[in-house]
């Protein structure tokens, strides 16, 4: 073989190499990825959420990357930075403060990545989606654990005496609970006229079950005169955390808690039975449907399509006496 021949064929073989690896370049960059950015992956909630989203993703031939940013400002930013490098098809995230959230939308805009808030929303400071939002029907889900609550109180003749009190927890912080709090107090004072206002306490936390049980813990401290406590909340963990609280002041026999999300209630009545623990029922919400929904809505940004800025899902109050049959496997 002359040195001329040898000098094509090595040139066609560079020219095939180069194209073959112009071609592994194309196919990745045409591959699906999703990035999902929790701000408390470790909670069983973002878990179940990611689990969902990662199952839709998957579906449509794509990867999912999960993220716990460990409710950490900077390690959430280091994440978005980090799928912005990784040019991510799409991110779902769920911020762990709100104030980033313009910061958070400029940096996905800027790359051209299409971003959805799950559960809390990206936010301008006047309280204005910057991002569409799937998430729950916060107020009217409050409404409903108002409701159990103010029927409970009557049924149980605990309406307009003194050693009753009713504690909302709250998370006033984050904006996608605020409502559940205020759904939780109107409908209670509707439908229970007659409570007494001195008799209705608040406790802010973060949304974790140890400042949960902190925050509920100082308020049953604070008021010895209250015997018998109702409680909702903001969310499951500080629910459950005033679990703990009333268990450790000697409280919960004539306690009676309504959970949010119902996620960590059926591991109570699974454990415990209904006799066993103060949580006699729970808002509970699909974090499958939550999960899932965000990551159809991304789909659809992905695709150039048009989408609705909000799209909500809505819960039933369930017992120890029906969650196995409304919640299914989810009771499990």
């Amino acid at each position: 073989m002359n040195k001329k021949m040898m000098s094509v064929i090595l040139s066609a073989a560079t020219v095939t190499g180069l194209m073959a690896g112009c071609m592994t370049a194309n196919a990745e960059e045409d591959k699906l990825v999703v990035y999902g950015i929790y701000k408390a992956g470790d909670q069983t909630w973002f878990i179940d959420e990611g689990a969902a989203a990662q199952a839709a993703v998957e579906e449509a031939g794509g990867e999912f990357i999960y993220v716990d940013a460990k409710m950490n400002p900077e390690e959430y930013l280091k994440a978005i930075d980090n799928a912005i490098a990784n040019k991510a098809s799409g991110i779902v995230t769920c911020i762990p403060d709100q104030t980033m959230s313009q910061a958070t939308v400029d940096k996905a805009a800027e790359a051209g990545i299409p971003i959805v808030a799950a559960d809390d929303a990206l936010q301008d400071d006047a309280g204005e989606k910057l991002a569409p939002w799937v998430g729950i029907n916060a107020y009217v889900i409050g409404e409903a654990n108002g409701e159990w609550l103010a029927n409970y109180a009557t049924e149980n003749e605990l309406v307009g005496k003194e050693g009753v009190g009713l504690l909302i927890m709250t998370m006033d912080t984050v904006s996608s609970c605020v409502p559940r709090a205020e759904g939780e107090y109107d409908k209670f004072t509707e439908l229970c006229p007659d409570f007494s206002e001195d008799n209705i306490f608040y406790a802010d936390y973060d949304g974790t079950t140890d400042k949960g049980n902190t925050a509920a813990a100082a308020v049953f401290t604070a008021n010895p005169q209250i015997t018998t406590w109702l409680v909702t909340g903001a969310n499951e963990e500080g629910t459950i955390g005033a679990c703990r609280a009333l268990e450790t002041a000697g409280l919960d026999a004539d306690a009676c808690v309504v959970g949010l999300g119902g996620y960590m209630a059926k591991d109570e009545w699974n454990d415990k039975g209904a006799d066993g623990t103060c949580m006699k029922a729970a808002a509970y919400f699909s974090s499958d449907s939550v999960g899932a929904g965000s990551v159809e809505v991304l789909l659809k940004l992905i695709n150039g399509e048009d989408v609705d800025l909000e799209t909500a899902v809505d819960a039933v109050v369930v017992t120890p006496e029906n969650y196995k049959d409304v919640m299914g496997k989810a009771a499990e």
